[in-house]
């Protein structure tokens, strides 16, 4: 399916609304591309950095004229965008977004925009972590999952749109039901995240334990270690730690119940190792990390992606169809 649009507009110009736009650019699929801010100052940088044609200064010039408007803001400002922007939108233009959870995306949405019919909820799985308009590239989205999880109010039309387009700029499609998704992200990135805060947190308690227990100069040794020596564990695995603040913020605000239930189950599985390590139980250490093992080569071996094609977009209509057409009966309970 060809994909091209006359005018996209993003909204939001950080990691993810940059690249898009720019993967976009290369693969000429708009006439023009137009961004949208709320800080003045990232607009102006994105215009010098040349990956948007215009920086629209108002929300309203924005999307106006726009036949595809994609919100790439953090999740908490969904509801109050689009409801400024639904007055001042095309009745056929579609509306999609790159929120990492979708529960939320979706009740926020719906509740402001005045075509269900066009709104095609998206999160494309993949980032890095740095944010803001300069960190963004055209090939962030190639080999990357890309999951959709459209709704009874989805049309036909604008979710095969959709699906071409992230096809275009190299992802893989998945069709996804918003509650499912939200569970599978929970524990895929958003407790790695979360523990990966508080591991650095942790660090930077014990320095100042250390400085309360009358050591300044111990506590000096211990920060200049943890920082000269973090060259593999430490520093590979809190790297997501220096991701937009005010983006996880919101994740974890919106997904709650998934991330605490996840985090209830890590809490329970660190408690076997913690009592593992603490009674010398070498055989429970090693069968749990040869497991483990085995779990993180298959993840490297599928490069964070997969090793199937692409979905056409009607396949991935048709399996929409399908499971709009299943009863709630129908679909089997998760496994407590």
């Amino acid at each position: 399916m060809t994909v091209f649009f006359e005018q996209v507009t993003l909204i939001g110009l950080g990691l993810i609304g940059s690249s898009l736009a720019r993967a976009m650019k290369n693969n000429q699929l708009a006439a023009a591309v137009v961004g949208y801010d709320t800080l003045p100052e990232t607009g102006e940088k994105s215009q010098k950095l040349g990956f948007v044609d215009s920086v629209a200064p108002t929300l309203e010039q924005a999307v106006g004229g726009a036949d595809l408007v994609i919100l790439c803001t953090p999740l908490g400002s969904y509801a109050s965008l689009v409801k400024d922007m639904a007055p001042h939108i095309s009745p056929s233009t579609i509306l999609t977004d790159v929120g990492s959870c979708k529960v939320s995306c979706v009740k926020d949405v719906l509740e402001n925009f005045p075509n269900p019919a066009n709104y095609v909820p998206g999160h494309p799985i993949a980032g890095t972590e740095n944010s803001g308009p300069e960190s963004g590239f055209a090939e962030l989205f190639i080999g990357r999952y890309c999951i959709l999880t459209p709704n009874n109010h989805t049309s036909e039309h604008a979710l095969s749109r959709i699906i071409a387009l992230w096809q275009a700029v190299g992802a893989n499609v998945e069709i996804m039901e918003p509650h499912h998704h939200d569970r599978v992200m929970a524990m895929t990135s958003h407790l790695p995240h979360l523990i990966a805060y508080s591991i650095v947190g942790t660090a930077a308690d014990m320095e100042n334990h250390i400085k309360q227990e009358g050591n300044p100069e111990i506590a000096s040794v211990f920060t200049n270690e943890v920082i000269r020596f973090s060259a593999s564990g430490f520093r590979d695995f809190t790297r997501i730690a220096g991701s937009d603040p005010i983006m996880w913020r919101d994740v974890f605000l919106n997904n709650r119940d998934a991330v605490l239930e996840m985090l209830g189950r890590f809490s329970e599985d660190l408690m076997v190792l913690q009592r593992a390590v603490r009674w010398g139980d070498g055989t429970a250490l090693e069968k749990w990390f040869r497991r483990t093992r085995d779990i993180r080569r298959q993840v490297i071996e599928q490069k964070q992606a997969g090793t199937f094609n692409s979905l056409e977009p009607e396949l991935a209509v048709q399996r929409l169809k399908q499971k709009l057409q299943k009863k709630p009966s129908d679909e089997t309970p998760p496994k407590p």
